[in-house]
């Protein structure tokens, strides 16, 4: 098992399939573009390999603001729905956990959409806590 950072576009592209799962109004292009644009103000895109296939990934920013202070927001978490439930999405909620240890963040935050039950699940059982309402207007549709 290896968790590492997608900085090559080779790396980025083999995560899409696992991203698509969370993502599924992405296409390959597309994705690869927003990781690229993403990363140029502080996005990071890590993921959790076996035998060289990522099975996990994760997209996340650090940042500051008034109300937590340094934070590392998780914008994107997931796990192939085939290798869910056998801890790799438990290992990279760690490492990212741990990450932001080593990053001197003072709070770990994260949104799941309302239908993500099982998801919500997974969160509290690893110390995650419901913490706020998450309010939105789409404001352009994205298709």
């Amino acid at each position: 098992m290896k968790i590492g950072f997608a900085r090559t576009n080779s790396e980025i592209n083999n995560c899409f399939e696992v991203m698509r799962e969370l993502r599924p109004h992405l296409s390959r292009k597309d994705f690869s573009l927003r990781i690229k644009q993403q990363q140029k103000s502080g996005y990071y895109l890590v993921y959790l390999a076996e035998n060289q296939k990522p099975i996990a990934v994760a997209g996340f920013r650090i940042g500051r603001n008034l109300a937590w202070g340094r934070f590392l927001y998780v914008d994107d978490l997931v796990t192939f729905s085939s290798y869910r439930s056998q801890g790799y999405g438990s290992k990279l909620l760690s490492w990212l956990l741990d990450y932001a240890v080593q990053q001197e963040c003072d709070q770990f935050h994260l949104d799941s959409g309302i239908q993500r039950t099982s998801a919500h699940q997974f969160y509290q059982r690893e110390g995650l806590k419901l913490s706020s309402y998450h309010f939105q207007k789409v404001l352009k549709d994205r298709t």
